[in-house]
């Protein structure tokens, strides 16, 4: 099939290279003519917005998926009008908005967080009410890796963060306690099949996602709880491809912090760590091919993000079980530019590899 993706970045780039060992083509289109895609695709330049831009992808795409989540929803809505979308704008309509996606939540029984709207004084007031103090502001759009919110202690501090964050179409949230971050990616056919990756936890600084490992460590219980929230969030929007769940792990009660109608950063370590990679089934999914195991094929595998610059390659392929992965971008502060996945026979001997890549990349971020 002709697959084009609406977005270039990594994530594009990795679906690419999972298409083609199965014999599809892949058209992309990013703003930016250097997006990393592009060095493994064709490339159309143009806005998410633009008609012309959008026909191109059309007319040289048999289904159109997307790497990124805000992507406009009217876009996807155009696309659709013209070849097939999947998934569907439904599900980038309700995750680009934190209220309708937090509504989805409480209606489909997955806890989440307290929330309220805030658009004015007002409207903050009747927010603490709900929320409390400590609670955190955020956009109700846009917001990615940690972007867009702000921890707020007092009603002055909430104030102070409307103001940061632009007065209007915003959330406030409950602070959550929690003891630590975990994932669940799953993948959906059009048939309705549904399979999950193991439970992964994750560590995230500064908003960004630094390091995953899978299986989650003490996560034989949640995972089963996990599959359920996601298997219903993926049935409800008939949705099809891959899909992550992130969750924050409370003394055992796993509370929904947000969804991403993609694959996901937390997924990498199924390229070497996993039977069928997130990428691999994502394609398939939307292909129309049956689904790949999401089973594991090494005891313990784990991710470690390289933030605003490359360790050099040899450095990391000198770990054991690592492999190494550049996304072709310039180095940037904050920007995603690589990451290393590590495949162990054992906890212990993926926590000795992990330790060694997170010091080369704490090194590069410092």
């Amino acid at each position: 099939m002709r697959i084009g993706i609406v977005g270039g970045g990594q994530l594009g780039r990795m679906l690419a290279l999972a298409a083609y060992p199965l014999g599809h083509t892949i058209l992309s289109l990013d703003c930016n003519a250097d997006a990393p895609a592009g060095q493994v695709a064709p490339l159309i330049v143009g806005g998410f917005s633009d008609e012309h831009a959008l026909a191109q992808l059309a007319e040289g795409s048999d289904v159109i998926t997307f790497d990124f989540e805000n992507v406009p929803a009217d876009s996807a809505d155009w696309l659709a009008g013209h070849t097939t979308v999947l998934p569907g704008a439904n599900a980038l309509r309700v995750a680009q908005d934190r209220i309708l996606e937090k509504t989805l939540f409480r209606e489909l029984g997955i806890p989440t967080p307290q929330f309220a709207a805030v658009d004015d004084q007002s409207s903050l007031d009747a927010a603490i009410e709900v929320t409390g103090i400590p609670a955190v502001m955020k956009t109700r759009r846009l917001g990615y890796d940690g972007k867009g919110q702000r921890v707020v202690n007092s009603r002055e501090q909430a104030l102070e963060a409307m103001d940061q964050l632009g007065r209007s179409d915003l959330i406030l949230e409950s602070l959550v306690s929690f003891q630590r971050e975990v994932s669940v990616i799953a993948v959906r056919s059009q048939t309705g099949e549904v399979l999950s990756y193991p439970l992964t936890e994750n560590v995230h600084r500064g908003g960004i996602l630094r390091t995953s490992i899978a299986p989650a460590p003490h996560g034989e219980v949640l995972i089963g709880v996990a599959s359920k929230h996601i298997e219903r969030l993926m049935n409800y929007l008939d949705y099809v491809g891959v899909l992550a769940l992130e969750l924050f792990d409370c003394d055992g009660t796993l509370v929904a912090n947000e969804f991403a109608p993609r694959v996901h950063n937390s997924g990498h370590w199924t390229i070497e760590g996993a039977a069928t990679s997130q990428f691999e089934n994502h394609i398939r999914a939307i292909a129309g091919m049956p689904l790949g195991s999401t089973g594991m094929c090494a005891t313990s595998a784990g991710m470690v993000n390289f933030i605003g610059g490359l360790p050099p390659a040899g450095k990391v392929l000198e770990v054991t079980g690592a492999h190494f992965h550049d996304y072709g971008k310039l180095p940037r502060p904050g920007r995603k530019v690589g990451h290393a996945t590590v495949t162990a026979a054992d906890a212990q001997g993926l926590a000795s590899s992990m330790a060694v890549l997170t010091a080369m990349a704490e090194s590069i971020q410092a």
